[in-house]
């Protein structure tokens, strides 16, 4: 049997003659259950349905895999190429033989992971058929939800350093493990973010927002704000991904997370003035 997905979510099920009763990732306040009941679905039902996948080249050496049209949350994987292996990163929750084959032609991945449990997506099926090894940050490893058998699952903490000039940074803030990934390499060496949404990067383009909950429009913690930008302060990165194609912030990224933090450190002090940055 194939395995059972949330259609809300795109979290992925242990296959079973009938689906789980709800989703344990949106029943959790982060996420949401749809007013008409939890839906379930399966990776034949979304193909039948239109879904493909949408392979596009996002900057040397970066692939994005994603879907058309888009499925669940939306979020696209990107795949990070090095030398010495490649890191597939934030899994959407639909896979099909092109995506596989495309992430294999690109060099395959050593490694499978995500920024957070919203997005484990097709985590293991992405592991089983790339044969990489699944990283998961020891403070949300219990969000899995996918059948584990025939998995290589490693769980770490704090920062991981995977491949040469690749590393994990857990940031906290949506999740105890919200991470990102550090690309040195990338912006033509002036090094880059993957964030997901535990950076979440705004429609301008030119700044950056921090949240427990985005669709329940629920804020961080002034402490949790402060985390996530000292997480990554140590780091050099002039540009950062989200967890969509778009937006992205192009540039000037690292001093956007400090001067966003500031300001959203600013309004949930009641310190915040005018409508400037």
């Amino acid at each position: 049997m194939p395995p059972w997905i949330c259609a809300t979510c795109g979290n992925h099920y242990p296959a079973a003659d009938a689906p789980p009763a709800v989703c344990l990732i949106c029943t959790d306040e982060r996420q949401w259950v749809p007013p008409g009941g939890q839906r379930w679905t399966t990776l034949a039902e979304l193909a039948a349905n239109g879904h493909r996948a949408d392979v596009r080249e996002v900057e040397p050496g970066l692939l994005g895999i994603g879907t058309e049209p888009p499925f669940a949350i939306g979020q696209r994987s990107l795949l990070v190429r090095t030398a010495d292996g490649n890191l597939l990163w934030d899994p959407s929750g639909f896979v099909d033989d092109a995506a596989i084959s495309a992430a294999r032609e690109a060099g395959g991945a050593r490694f499978v992971t995500a920024s957070h449990p919203h997005f484990y997506g097709a985590i293991a099926e992405w592991g089983r058929a790339l044969g990489a090894e699944v990283l998961l940050p020891a403070a949300d490893a219990g969000w899995l939800t996918a059948a584990a058998g025939g998995l290589q699952v490693r769980t770490w903490s704090d920062a991981l350093s995977v491949l040469p000039g690749v590393t994990l940074i857990q940031c906290g803030g949506h999740f105890p493990g919200s991470a990102v990934v550090h690309w040195g390499p990338g912006a033509g060496g002036r090094g880059v973010l993957l964030s997901g949404d535990t950076i979440f990067v705004t429609p301008g383009e030119d700044r950056v927002t921090f949240v427990w909950s985005a669709p329940n429009r629920l804020p961080l913690p002034e402490a949790a704000v402060t985390g996530v930008a000292a997480a990554v302060r140590s780091y050099e990165f002039d540009r950062i991904y989200g967890g969509w194609w778009t937006p992205v912030l192009r540039s000037g990224a690292k001093q956007a997370v400090e001067r966003s933090a500031s300001r959203y450190i600013a309004h949930l002090r009641g310190e915040a003035q005018g409508a400037s940055p």
